[in-house]
């Protein structure tokens, strides 16, 4: 694990996405980029896309979705497409949500993610993490966190009534690399729990089993924070 800050959102969204650009460029063969939705990821996206980047061979895909159709302002989808899907022109792979019903819409999506990892696992995956400690869609005390033998899933979220389409956690386990992504004060107390004191949420549960992760932190995120693991 290593911690990385920055001192305000733009240099965190430049170096996450320059950082992002190279592992790519630096691959030497097609890579899977795994995306995250929200605000943060947005600017780092927006970004990403104005970099030389070998995007012929990345093969893009959604960490989680929510429910909703992909014209809708909460669609992660939309939002991958607006910001950086559309102008690149990268390979896309998102779920359907127009399924008739989530938990097969889970299912289609984890068929088609089977033909899309390379070598049988997911590349680079960003993630994002809420102040209470989720993060793709897997959000604490939820099904989800309990299942070991699906790889895509939906997962009902009872504080937001609504279903989420989610990666499940031995999926982002397996990943060659997570990348955490956090900005803004209100990440600070949870990020210290996590990585001072390895509370458990889900973000520390992803974390945990992961070969390598990387967390990429604006100074306000960072604040409450002891230490930096290197």
């Amino acid at each position: 694990m290593s911690v990385h800050i920055f001192p305000a959102p733009d240099d965190l969204a430049t170096a996450t996405a320059a950082y992002i650009g190279g592992v790519i460029n630096d691959a030497g063969r097609p890579v899977t980029l795994g995306l995250a939705g929200g605000g943060t990821p947005a600017a780092t996206y927006q970004v990403l896309a104005s970099l030389p980047v070998h995007w012929g061979r990345v093969t893009a895909w959604l960490g989680d979705e929510r429910w909703v159709p992909h014209d809708h302002a909460d669609s992660n989808t939309r939002m991958a497409r607006q910001t950086l899907i559309d102008r690149v022109l990268c390979n896309f792979v998102a779920p359907d949500t127009a399924f008739g019903d989530p938990h097969e819409a889970a299912t289609d999506y984890a068929r088609a993610l089977q033909n899309v990892f390379y070598g049988g696992r997911p590349d680079v995956v960003l993630l994002g993490i809420g102040d209470d400690g989720h993060t793709a869609s897997l959000f604490p005390e939820t099904d989800a966190l309990a299942s070991t033998d699906e790889a895509y899933l939906a997962n009902w979220v009872a504080e937001k009534r609504s279903w989420r389409l989610t990666a499940s956690v031995p999926l982002l386990w397996s990943a060659r690399e997570l990348i955490f992504l956090a900005q803004g004060p209100g990440k600070a107390e949870v990020l210290a729990e996590i990585i001072d004191n390895d509370k458990q949420y889900p973000a520390q549960q992803v974390a945990a089993g992961a070969s390598q992760v990387r967390w990429m932190l604006d100074a306000a995120a960072a604040a409450k924070l002891r230490s930096i693991p290197h």
